[in-house]
């Protein structure tokens, strides 16, 4: 077997062992991972900064006790950082060269992970499709003519083509779930506060971002949120540590779950009878292994939350705009994206007293939504709400392009401070994805189980949400389902190896 057709066929669990046990060498797995990335990156447009050189000298200086020593990596553009790489944010705005480390970073690089590029994400993770002025389109391997989602796009574009096993990925709006449900990944939006995003930020829009990855196998997930989670010094606060480790509960039997599968689209938008499929999937899986499965509703989750949402995201990015023209010396509003223009002349419409009442709003709401769903163990709802989307399909067009248009070309930012502008925008925005940013407000673990391809051949991932701090219970489920349905082996038939 080549090295690559080992690059190919394993996990991150399993290419390490096998560098272990001397099939390979960490320069050879690594080689391959560069060379694999050159060859098929064209063709998905995955790579942000190429860090090929940087990857040589880390093999070199690797730890040898290290548990994934020399297995491939990516980090995405946007979240964390790396010491003189540069951070673009999916961006024109000049890139940031920090002279630090993320303390996530570090502690990827501990684990024995080699990075070799940063993975493309759209302007300042806004959309979730990854496709930007800055860096052009990531596309599906699956099929190149359709979207691999976003923010983390380009992460799960690279773990889907088989250029890495696993990848650094974040989620402020189910960036972390949306790629991996598009492109037949597991991904883990762990609990608020898991994972730390030290010390370039305590916390990132008001604390609904966290980090982790996005992975071809369950238990590589879990054995790296055993390697990186926990607090630092820095870390303000932190979810409340796990009994025992997330990689042995990956391993083992879940026992009888209490489970809940929720249908409905809090924005009240069409859902495909693709994704309803995908949902009935998942219920089919969880009834297999033995559990419970009730229907229910979460009245306090409606379109006014989902707007607030949206209010408070666009507040996040007016101030990281206003940061970054600081740091530029200038105002970098004219060179961003019209979108994201638009977005964050909505966030400067908001006064302070505003920002803290939809926040306030969403809290009670979350609460509410926790207290209502408190005796199931997870519960099972959509990510996507129809297929992945082709290339372009997100884009502004007719009506939405004229408004953006009006918005932006003639200033008539007063306009979005009436609800019927900010709800086009919105459904605009959250069409495809109606239901992932519930989880960012409420700080819930969630995980992407890739239950589902479509009769067209595109994967379409649905979810199980679990209660906070609660990803042991999510991770032995999601396994469990994985080697119910032998998911693990659905790849893309992307460039395959000779």
């Amino acid at each position: 077997m080549s090295i690559e057709q080992l690059l190919w066929n394993e996990d991150a669990t399993g290419l390490a062992q096998r560098i272990k046990a001397g099939d390979l060498s960490a320069s050879e797995a690594v080689e391959a991972a560069i060379m694999r990335a050159e060859r098929v990156n064209p063709d998905i447009n995955a790579i942000a900064e190429r860090l090929y050189d940087q990857a040589r000298r880390q093999v070199a200086e690797l730890p040898a006790d290290a548990p994934l020593a020399g297995v491939p990596f990516a980090i995405k553009d946007l979240g964390i950082v790396q010491k003189g790489v540069p951070t673009n944010n999916g961006s024109r705005i000049p890139p940031f060269v920090p002279d630090f480390d993320s303390v996530l970073t570090e502690r990827y690089r501990a684990a024995g992970l080699v990075t070799i590029a940063t993975s493309t994400t759209p302007e300042f993770g806004l959309r979730l499709v990854t496709e930007s002025a800055a860096f052009g389109t990531t596309r599906n391997p699956w099929n190149t003519a359709h979207t691999s989602g976003g923010s983390s796009g380009g992460a799960a574009a690279l773990v889907a083509a088989g250029i890495v096993p696993v990848a650094h990925a974040s989620d402020g709006g189910g960036s972390i779930r949306v790629p991996s449900s598009t492109t037949g990944l597991v991904g883990m939006k762990v609990s608020r506060g898991r994972t730390p995003t030290t010390p370039l930020t305590s916390e990132s829009w008001y604390g609904f971002v966290v980090d982790h990855v996005v992975s071809r196998s369950v238990r590589d997930s879990a054995l790296l949120l055993d390697l990186t989670h926990g607090p630092d010094g820095l870390a303000p606060y932190a979810a409340r540590p796990p009994r025992r480790s997330f990689a042995s509960a990956a391993a083992r039997d879940p026992g009888t779950l209490t489970l809940a599968v929720y249908r409905q689209s809090p924005l009240g938008l069409p859902v495909s009878r693709e994704t309803m499929e995908a949902l009935d999937t998942a219920v089919a899986l969880a009834r297999e292994g033995g559990h419970s499965v009730e229907e229910i509703s979460l009245p306090m989750i409606d379109r006014a939350f989902m707007a607030d949402f949206c209010r408070i995201v666009a507040s996040s990015i007016a101030g990281m705009l206003r940061t970054e023209s600081a740091r530029a010396g200038r105002q970098l509003i004219g060179s961003v994206e019209r979108g994201s223009r638009i977005i964050a002349r909505l966030g400067e419409l908001l006064s302070a007293g505003e920002a803290y009442a939809a926040l306030e709003r969403l809290q009670a709401s979350g609460r509410a939504l926790l207290a209502h769903t408190a005796r199931f163990d997870a519960v099972l709802m959509p990510l996507i709400a129809h297929p992945p989307v082709p290339v372009g399909g997100m884009d502004a067009k007719g009506a939405d392009a004229f408004l953006e248009a009006l918005l932006d070309h003639l200033r008539l930012t007063f306009l979005l401070r009436f609800d019927s502008f900010v709800d086009q925008l919105m459904d605009k925005s959250l069409w495809f994805t109606h239901w992932p940013a519930i989880q960012n407000v409420t700080g819930q673990p969630a995980i992407s189980l890739p239950v589902h391809v479509t009769d067209d051949g595109l994967p379409l991932g649905v979810q199980a949400v679990g209660r906070p701090g609660e990803e042991e219970t999510l991770f032995s489920l999601a396994a469990q389902l994985e080697n119910i349905s032998g998911w693990r082996a659905r790849r893309a038939q992307f460039h395959l190896p000779a």
